[in-house]
């Protein structure tokens, strides 16, 4: 099923040649729009008229985060503040957030685009789609509301949080699409058996996941618990929000709409531009953006990208899922370790709940790290012996499969504190 099979399923030569068009395009604005790049560009030895064919994208400067945030608030924006209808912004955890504008162009496209990653979860003007994404200056909310809507969809807009009026109106209004984050899915399953609710009693079909890494472990347990099928989208504010790639039904990695964005896949130290089944640092390169372009913007989150066409027929590139990020990866005694390697790890021992978070402190030179994970009620009230036996089970796991020994602390139920967005799975007590 497809929004728009024409640019969906474009053949290459078609679709590279539309590429270099609006990357050209694209360029020439920011460079005579966006000081900061003309500047960098200037650095680099590059003008507009260099870029003759999308190889030559390699020699333009990266973007970072920090750039966005040293030209607070509106300096990288190309157009005038006359022409941009919409704001949102970063809930950045240190110093100004990162602002992002969009002109009316801007909004139509993010619409197109979320229509298209609506589509690829199973959205049709048929479905009731409850948007438990948060609204505001988070992009998650308002990019999923626009895309239900351009398709036609009834749009429950509820935004994130009471969990129980959220059940309530899913029940009551025959919701059959949910949009929200993997964890808060989980969270909402969770409340809904604990309320004596059953998944058979609602409509609900498909969901449409994304804003933070999440397992093929976790994908299972949203799909088993809420009875649906669960496909993982993938966007940032500084991109354009949610809609940038997304998963069809064949789960078989994430459709990056190259129509809109260039994908590439470098490495994180050297910034060495790496091939197709490498993973590495995604960067992004908005080609049709006009409030706030991006010219290879890091994002800093860790995947592989894929040629090979998908049994879908879309043609474009695919993307692995999230397998991390650089600045969340944590650097144990020398070893690499993604939160979403520890949660696909307890999901496939499968006696746990889906609830945990990685303490890492630092005794003397050596670095600790503790997995404190929940349990069931019946668990935790059983005998000792098989809360053992449990934590050495999950502690050899993680030491055969991540290299690294941890300490393991089974906690009760609702020990870890639940989140409504973003699930925090980390708290670094080191002093690095």
């Amino acid at each position: 099923m497809y929004w728009n099979k024409h640019y969906e399923c474009m053949p290459r030569p078609q679709l590279t040649a539309l590429q270099l068009e609006r990357l050209q395009k694209t360029v020439e604005r920011v460079y005579h729009n966006v000081p900061f790049y003309r500047h960098k560009f200037q650095e680099a030895g590059m003008e507009p008229g260099d870029i003759k064919s999308l190889a030559d994208l390699q020699r333009l400067p990266f973007t970072t985060k920090t750039d966005l945030r040293d030209n607070y608030p509106f300096g990288m924006f190309a157009s005038s503040m006359s022409e941009i209808v919409r704001v949102h912004a970063s809930s950045g955890t240190t110093g100004k957030p990162v602002v992002v504008g969009y002109t009316r162009a801007d909004l139509n496209t993010w619409s197109e685009l979320m229509a298209r990653t609506l589509t690829c979860g199973g959205t049709t003007k048929d479905s009731v789609v409850q948007v438990a994404f948060g609204y505001g200056l988070f992009t998650g909310g308002l990019g999923a509301h626009y895309g239900a809507e351009k398709i036609g969809a009834s749009v429950i807009p509820i935004s994130g949080g009471n969990t129980q009026r959220q059940l309530m109106l899913m029940n009551d209004f025959g919701t059959t699409v949910l949009a929200c984050t993997p964890s808060y899915a989980i969270y909402l399953a969770e409340t809904m058996e604990e309320m004596g609710g059953k998944r058979e009693s609602c409509k609900l079909k498909y969901g449409v996941f994304g804003a933070e890494p999440w397992s093929e472990k976790m994908r299972d347990e949203i799909e088993k618990r809420l009875g649906i099928s669960a496909i993982d989208i993938y966007g940032l504010t500084e991109v354009i929000g949610p809609g940038v790639a997304s998963e069809c039904q064949e789960k078989s990695g994430l459709h990056v709409f190259e129509d809109h964005f260039i994908p590439e896949v470098i490495h994180p130290e050297t910034g060495e531009v790496l091939p197709y089944g490498e993973k590495g640092e995604l960067v992004f390169t908005t080609i049709s953006k006009e409030g706030i372009p991006v010219i290879r913007y890091r994002t800093r989150d860790i995947s592989i990208l894929y040629e090979e066409h998908c049994l879908c027929g879309r043609t474009h590139i695919r993307m692995h899922r999230v397998m991390g990020r650089t600045d969340d990866m944590l650097i144990i005694r020398g070893v690499n370790v993604f939160p979403s390697q520890v949660e696909s790890i307890l999901l496939d021992i499968g006696e746990t709940q889906p609830h945990y978070l990685l303490i890492v402190k630092r005794e003397g030179s050596l670095d600790e790290l503790e997995i404190q994970v929940e349990v069931s009620q019946a668990m935790f009230s059983d005998k000792v012996r098989g809360l053992e036996d449990l934590g050495k089970r999950i502690s050899h796991k993680i030491e055969s499969t991540l290299g690294i020994s941890a300490k393991v602390t089974l906690v009760e139920p609702h020990t870890i504190p639940r989140s409504e967005g973003k699930a925090k799975r980390v708290i670094d007590k080191r002093n690095i």
